[in-house]
């Protein structure tokens, strides 16, 4: 990446942590782009988190080259301050895919948190860190002898999102919203617009006017192609 482009992607990232994941999910459907992580929830930390994603895939059996690491140090080490860790752990198997050591790594690094389409587990030391996890559920059961890391900075799958490095992600208490690289300065013009749009709706309530009035204006169209 040359220095212009990383200027570029600081920038959208810092674009990106002034919105939601509504207003960043209504701008995916305004240009009828997919997205949304269903099923992934917060576990860890009340902190809204927003900027660009190093992935991780772990599955069964050794990795595709290289000495065997314990699931999620490589991407650790390889994190830049402000960015989020992306698991994938979808081999069927009950275990968790993140820990308690890994958050107070990934904290120590500067990650700004990490999202899971699997299971984790320390949620009590991810809490007291207050380091952002978001999850698909949590379990005590370790990853150890059942699963380990295979991929990094590999595409993989988030509930059926298709993500890689680089992409972007938003997650708050509402949900999980990737967006590809390529589709980031759209959809960021969109979803400030429709930010706006609501924020002079909430503004016209606390004036006095009728909510029918407020929210039958515009609002169901707010979203149109």
């Amino acid at each position: 990446m040359t220095s212009l482009d990383a200027k570029q992607a600081d920038s959208y990232a810092t674009r990106l942590k002034q919105l939601d994941s509504c207003a960043v999910s209504d701008a995916l459907d305004k240009l009828g782009l997919a997205g949304v992580a269903v099923g992934i929830v917060r576990i860890a930390s009340s902190q809204r988190i927003a900027g660009r994603v190093l992935t991780v895939q772990l599955g069964v059996g050794a990795p595709a080259s290289g000495k065997p690491r314990h699931l999620g140090t490589t991407a650790i080490e390889a994190a830049q301050p402000g960015e989020i860790i992306v698991v994938e752990q979808t081999t069927g198997i009950y275990s968790g895919c993140w820990g308690g050591i890994l958050s107070l790594g990934a904290k120590l690094r500067g990650v700004a948190g990490m999202i899971a389409d699997g299971l984790v587990r320390d949620v009590d030391d991810a809490t007291q860190l207050d380091f952002p996890v978001f999850a698909r559920g949590a379990t005590p059961v370790t990853a150890r002898g059942r699963v380990g890391e295979v991929a990094n900075n590999q595409p993989v799958t988030i509930a059926g999102v298709k993500v890689q490095t680089g992409d972007y992600a938003i997650a708050d208490g509402s949900g999980v919203v990737f967006i590809a690289a390529a589709d980031i300065a759209r959809v960021l013009d969109a979803a400030e617009a429709i930010s706006a749009a609501e924020a002079a709706m909430a503004r016209s309530l606390r004036e006095g006017k009728p909510i029918t009035e407020v929210m039958g204006a515009s609002y169901e169209h707010m979203l149109r192609r």
